[in-house]
C-alpha cells in the first residue's frame, strides 16, 4: 500500500508484541526524506530503522508532491488487507518504484531511488534505526519525520525539493542567523514606510523642504492602509503595484516641478513642456561637453527607473506586511484615522504646516486643473492672436516719427532687475551703468529706463523676445507655436510694413533652421554659421558678443543701404551657466575671433560655479557688465544722430542667481542722439539714463508693442 494513500497509522511499537526478528544491516550511505519531504508525500509517521511499505518514488526524490502522480492512481486500487494485521512495519507487500515524475515502474519487490528529473535508478537500502526508543515512537499526527534528504540536507545547506533555490537558500540563512534577518527585515519595511511617506509628503519648490512638512499624516496613507488590509491577496497585490507606479510617476513629476521652480520659476507643465528636454539636453552638452551630457542624460533615467521600482516594490511590501498582520494593521489604521479627522477638525498645525495633511490629492488635482486649463488656454489664444488693433493700419499711418531713423532692438540674454539690485551683484553692474551712461553723454545721446514684466523667467528667451515684439503674452510654447504660426503684427513687421526699411536679424544663437524668421518679418539672417566667427565657444553662447556686433557692423551696418535698417541683435555672452565669460578686447584685434582661444582657455570652468550661488552671482554680474559695455561702446562708435536704440533684457536669470521668488521684471532703455525722440516718451515716467530708479514705472512686457507704436505715431486700426 502507498504511503502517500494509506492516512492509518501504525500503531506504537512500545505496546506491540516483541519480534525476534534480526535487524537489517544498514549500508554506509543512505538517502531518506527531510520533514518537508515527507509531509508532502503525505507521510503520517515513520518508525526509524523501520523499512515503511511505501511506493519508491512517494518516499524518495525530489519531495514535490507532483512527483507521486505515477503511483497514487495504482495505491489507490489496493486494500487495506495488503499490509499486515498487526500493522507491523517489516512485512514485505508488493512495492511499485516509479522514476520521480515520470510514472515508469521497476521490478516488484525492489525498492529504488531515482535522481528527480532523470530518470536515472540506484538501488536504496532503508537505514535502520540506532534507537530503539525513537524507531518505536511514531511522528506525531500531521508531522513529518526528522529525517534528510542527502548527506546534510536538514541543515539549511540545500533548499527543499518543492522551493526554488533562491529561496531555499534565503530561507537557510534566515534560519543560521535569525537576528540579523529579523532586522534586514524590519529596515526594509521601515524604509519602505519612510520612502511612501516621503513621496505623499514632498513639496514641488526646493525651499520647502522643511522637517515640519514631514512631521504630517497624510490622509492618503490612511486611505490606501485601508484597501490594502481588506482587500484579497491578488487585488491586493494589483492595487499595491498601480499605486506604487502613481506614487512613483508623481514623485517624478514633483522632481521635475523642484527643477523648474529653480530654472524657469514656474512648475512643469505635463502638457507642453517635453519640448525642452531637448533644449536642455543642447545645454548640457555646450556646458559639459558631449559626454558629460550623456553622463548626465544615463543618470537621469537610472533615476527615474529607480524611483519607479522603489516605490512599487515599498508599496507592495507594506501592503503585505499589513495583510500577514491584519489585526495590528487595522488598530493602527484606525487610530490613525481618528487621529487625522481630530486634527483636520481642530486645524492643530506644527510651526505653521497642519498636521492632517491631503497634499498628494490636492497636487493631483491640482495638475488635473493645470492639464484642463492649457487646453483651454490654447483655443482661447488663437482667438485673442487674431485681434491686433495695428493689423489693418496702412503703411502711411505706421511709426511716421521714426522715419529715417536706423532702428536697432537689442536684447541681452538674462539681464534682470536682480543684476541692479541685488546686493552681491548690483555694485559691479551699477558702477558699468553709470560709467556707461557717462560715454553716452560724452557722445551726444541721451537714455530714459523703466522696467518691464517678462513672460518668462530663468530661461526660455523666445518667449520672452516673441512676447516683446509681438505685443502678446507668450508664456508656454503652445502659445509661441500658434502666434509664430500666424500673422500678427510684430514690431520688426511693422517697420517693414512701412515699406521704408530693410530688416536684419543678427542671431549668434540660432545654430539650426528658424522658419519664425518669416513670422518676424526679418529679411535677411544671420544666424551663428553667418557671421565669420573661427573662434571658441563660450559655454553655450558661441561666440563674445563683442564679436558678433563687430561682425554686425563689418557685413551690415557699414554698408550702404537704400533705406534705413530696422535690427534685431540678440547678445548671448550673458547666458548661464557665465563661465568662462569673454573679455574686451582691442577692436582691431577682433578679427575671426580666433583671439578668443586663449581666453576661453584661461577662464573658469562651468564646474567650478554651477553648483554655488554666491559663485554664479558674481560671475553673472560679470557677464551682464560686459554685454552692456559691448553694446555701449559699439554704438558710441559706429552710431550717429539718425541711430535709435532700444535694448532690454528678455528675463530674469534663474533662482540660484536672482533669488527665490524673485520678479520678474527686466530693465529696458531707448537711446538716441536726436532729442525729439525722447521727447516723444516724456509722459511714459521713465528715469533718465541707463539705470532705471526702483520705483519707475512697470509694464507687462506684451504692452510695449501699442505703447511704442502709439508714441511714433501709429494709427490703430483693429
Amino acid at each position: 500500500m502507498s504511503s502517500t494513500t494509506n492516512s492509518r497509522q501504525l500503531p506504537n511499537t512500545d505496546e506491540a508484541p516483541p519480534r525476534d526478528e534480526p535487524e537489517p544491516e544498514p549500508l554506509a550511505a543512505t538517502d531518506t526524506h527531510t520533514d518537508e519531504d515527507a509531509a508532502a508525500s503525505g507521510e503520517g509517521e515513520a518508525a526509524a530503522g523501520a523499512a515503511p511499505a511505501t511506493d519508491g518514488a512517494a518516499s524518495i526524490g525530489s519531495g514535490d508532491p507532483a512527483d507521486t502522480s505515477g503511483t497514487e492512481d495504482r495505491a489507490e486500487d489496493r486494500t487495506e488487507a495488503d499490509a499486515p494485521a498487526d500493522g507491523s512495519a517489516d512485512a514485505a507487500p508488493d512495492t511499485v518504484g516509479t522514476a520521480a515524475g515520470t510514472g515508469t515502474e521497476t521490478e516488484p519487490g525492489t525498492e529504488t531511488e531515482t535522481e528527480a528529473g532523470t530518470g536515472t535508478e540506484e538501488p536504496v537500502a532503508v537505514e535502520a534505526g540506532a534507537d530503539a526508543d525513537s524507531a518505536s515512537d511514531p511522528a506525531p499526527a500531521g508531522e513529518a519525520p526528522d529525517t534528510a534528504l542527502g548527506d546534510g540536507a536538514g541543515d539549511g545547506e540545500e533548499p527543499p525539493g518543492d522551493e526554488p533555490p533562491a529561496r531555499g537558500r534565503w530561507r537557510g540563512w534566515r534560519d543560521r542567523y535569525p537576528v540579523a534577518a529579523r532586522t534586514l527585515a524590519w529596515t526594509t519595511s521601515v524604509l519602505a514606510a519612510a520612502l511612501v511617506l516621503f513621496a505623499l509628503l514632498m513639496p514641488s519648490q526646493a525651499d520647502k523642504f522643511q522637517p515640519a512638512e514631514f512631521l504630517r499624516l497624510p490622509v492618503e496613507a490612511i486611505i490606501g492602509a485601508a484597501l490594502l488590509i481588506v482587500l484579497p491577496r491578488v487585488p491586493r497585490i494589483a492595487l499595491s503595484v498601480l499605486a506604487g507606479l502613481a506614487l512613483g510617476v508623481l514623485t517624478v513629476l514633483n522632481l521635475l516641478d523642484i527643477g523648474f521652480n529653480e530654472y524657469l520659476g514656474r512648475g512643469f507643465n505635463v502638457v507642453l513642456d517635453w519640448s525642452l528636454f531637448a533644449d536642455a539636453q543642447s545645454y548640457l552638452q555646450d556646458t559639459f561637453g558631449h559626454g558629460g551630457a550623456l553622463g548626465i542624460a544615463a543618470l537621469v533615467v537610472v533615476l527615474v527607473i529607480a524611483v519607479l521600482a522603489l516605490m512599487t516594490l515599498s508599496v507592495v511590501r507594506l501592503g503585505n506586511l499589513a495583510a500577514r498582520n491584519t489585526q495590528q494593521a487595522t488598530r493602527t489604521t484606525l487610530v490613525l484615522a481618528v487621529a487625522w479627522v481630530t486634527c483636520s477638525a481642530l486645524g492643530v498645525q506644527n510651526t505653521g504646516m497642519p498636521i492632517a495633511s491631503e497634499q498628494t490629492a490636492t497636487v493631483v488635482q491640482d495638475r488635473a486643473e493645470a492639464v484642463r486649463q492649457t487646453l483651454r488656454d490654447e483655443a482661447e489664444f488663437a482667438k485673442i492672436a487674431k485681434k491686433d488693433k495695428f493689423a489693418n493700419t496702412p503703411p502711411s499711418q505706421l511709426l511716421t516719427d521714426l522715419r529715417g531713423k536706423d532702428m536697432i532692438v537689442a536684447f541681452i540674454e538674462s539681464y534682470g532687475r536682480s543684476a541692479i539690485e541685488d546686493p552681491v551683484m548690483a555694485p559691479g553692474v551699477d558702477a558699468t551703468l553709470t560709467a556707461e551712461n557717462e560715454k553716452l553723454t560724452q557722445a551726444g545721446f541721451a537714455a530714459k529706463s523703466g522696467w518691464l514684466t517678462s513672460a518668462t523667467y530663468g530661461g526660455s528667451s523666445w518667449l520672452g523676445h516673441s512676447t516683446f515684439l509681438s505685443g502678446l503674452w507668450i508664456s508656454n510654447q503652445q502659445r509661441y507655436r500658434t502666434v509664430t504660426a500666424g500673422d500678427h503684427l510684430t514690431l520688426v513687421g511693422a517697420f517693414k510694413k512701412t515699406g521704408d526699411y530693410d530688416t536684419v536679424g543678427v542671431m549668434p544663437g540660432i545654430q539650426k533652421g528658424w522658419p519664425e524668421q518669416n513670422f518676424y518679418g526679418i529679411d535677411k539672417l544671420y544666424d551663428a554659421f553667418h557671421l565669420g566667427y573661427k573662434g571658441p565657444k563660450f559655454s553655450w553662447s558661441t561666440m563674445p558678443d563683442q564679436y558678433a556686433l563687430a561682425a554686425y557692423e563689418r557685413l551690415v551696418h557699414s554698408k550702404k543701404h537704400d533705406k534705413p535698417l530696422m535690427s534685431t541683435i540678440i547678445l548671448t555672452s550673458s547666458h548661464q551657466p557665465w563661465a568662462p565669460i569673454p573679455e574686451t578686447v582691442p577692436d582691431d584685434q577682433v578679427g575671426d575671433g580666433s583671439v578668443y582661444k586663449a581666453i576661453e582657455k584661461a577662464g573658469k570652468r562651468p564646474g567650478d560655479i554651477i553648483t554655488s550661488s554666491p559663485k554664479s552671482k558674481v560671475e553673472y554680474g560679470k557677464s551682464i557688465s560686459y554685454s552692456v559695455t559691448s553694446l555701449i561702446d559699439f554704438l558710441v562708435k559706429h552710431g550717429n544722430k539718425n541711430t535709435v536704440l532700444i535694448y532690454l533684457g528678455d528675463h530674469q536669470p534663474i533662482a540660484r542667481v536672482s533669488g527665490d521668488h524673485a520678479s520678474r521684471d527686466v530693465p529696458v532703455s531707448i537711446v538716441a542722439k536726436d532729442p525729439k525722440v525722447l521727447d516723444k516718451i516724456a509722459d511714459w515716467g521713465w528715469t533718465d539714463g541707463l539705470q532705471p530708479e526702483h520705483d519707475a514705472p512697470v509694464w507687462k512686457m506684451d504692452s510695449f508693442r501699442d505703447r511704442f507704436l502709439t508714441a511714433y505715431g501709429s494709427t490703430p486700426h483693429p
